[in-house]
């Protein structure tokens, strides 16, 4: 079976594309930060055959060489899926803490694949919505053809300071394989905000993924005095998006393409709603049920025609989603 490395294997997303490589026969190698991590992915599948699923540790992502060695294999790998994305506990200035990583993360491992690894045919990075989003002037539909036109200068405003890091990461993939013609092509996958169910050997509810956390906030009942903001009006299901990385690998004509893969809109009070009637239980946790929606009567369209038409996609719907997610939460809590 082809041979894929999976970086960034601790993440929320990584962890469940793990289980659909695997469920796909792949043979998979994940990078993490350290070997106790590592033994808990390999704890955690234990009826994979041996040899199926390895790691390998590389310890910062956005070092010189960092992916030099992770890159190197016998057999050698046919494919690289790129999640990893610089780890910092403070954040007090947005070049060097957050925006040089971020890029330099990304062209550090395409740089390592060219120069040490050319039987690799394809590299998937994850990307993000918020390198499509336009916080200046929204789209009427966002889709592929739209790129973030955030500028360095904004991007010091820490409101943007993630958005911008996400943008000029995937700019600087895009400007590399167009000038450094490397032995792979590339996609890339966007997704908006990203809910599903945790990943109980890494989650505990004190350090779950940004995502999650205000369905989490919610069955907790942080949230009873009011919703927050949505802020972003796009979501989809965590097993899409692992899929749609898989898919990028299986399918010849994904190459060199971006992929917006969203289920379309939603707002914090649909969150609730789907909450309040699916788990009774936590109803004296939830806010009033006349909270009101603040999706916007003119809120941004999408299209994500090309996720579904090239990489097969069919999307969960979000009530099938907040509850996975849901149970899970309370699993994690109990």
């Amino acid at each position: 079976m082809p041979k894929v490395l999976l970086t960034g294997g601790s993440g929320f997303i990584a962890a469940h594309i793990i289980d659909s490589l695997l469920e796909r026969g792949f043979d998979t190698v994940v990078t993490v930060r350290s070997c106790e991590k590592g033994q808990k992915i390999l704890d955690a599948h234990p009826n994979t055959p041996k040899g199926q699923l390895t790691y390998v540790t590389v310890e910062d992502v956005a070092s010189d060489g960092a992916f030099d060695e992770a890159v190197k294999s016998n057999p050698p790998f046919d494919y690289v899926l790129h999640t990893a994305s610089p780890f910092h506990f403070n954040i007090s200035d947005p070049v060097r803490d957050f925006l040089d990583p971020a890029v330099k993360g990304t062209t550090g491992i395409l740089k390592a694949i060219k120069s040490y690894a050319p039987t690799i045919k394809r590299v998937v990075i994850t990307s993000s919505f918020a390198a499509i989003f336009n916080h200046k002037s929204h789209a009427k539909v966002y889709s592929e053809e739209n790129w973030n036109p955030v500028t360095w200068e904004e991007a010091m405003d820490p409101a943007q300071t993630y958005r911008a890091s996400k943008t000029f990461a995937e700019k600087a993939a895009w400007e590399f394989v167009e000038k450094e013609k490397p032995n792979f092509d590339l996609v890339t996958i966007n997704p908006p905000l990203v809910l599903g169910p945790v990943v109980p050997y890494l989650n505990s509810l004190d350090a779950i993924n940004t995502s999650n956390q205000r369905l989490a906030s919610l069955a907790q009942g942080k949230f009873r005095a009011g919703l927050p903001p949505t802020g972003t009006f796009l979501w989809v299901d965590v097993h899409d998006v692992a899929l749609a990385h898989v898919r990028a690998i299986e399918v010849p004509e994904a190459g060199g393409q971006r992929f917006f893969t969203t289920a379309g809109l939603f707002s914090n009070k649909n969150l609730l709603d789907v909450v309040r009637e699916s788990f009774p239980e936590l109803e004296d946790k939830l806010p009033s049920k006349d909270t009101p929606s603040d999706l916007p009567q003119d809120v941004y369209g999408y299209d994500n025609k090309k996720s579904i038409d090239v990489l097969g996609i069919h999307y969960r719907p979000l009530k099938e989603t907040v509850v996975d997610t849901v149970k899970s939460i309370l699993s994690v809590s109990v």
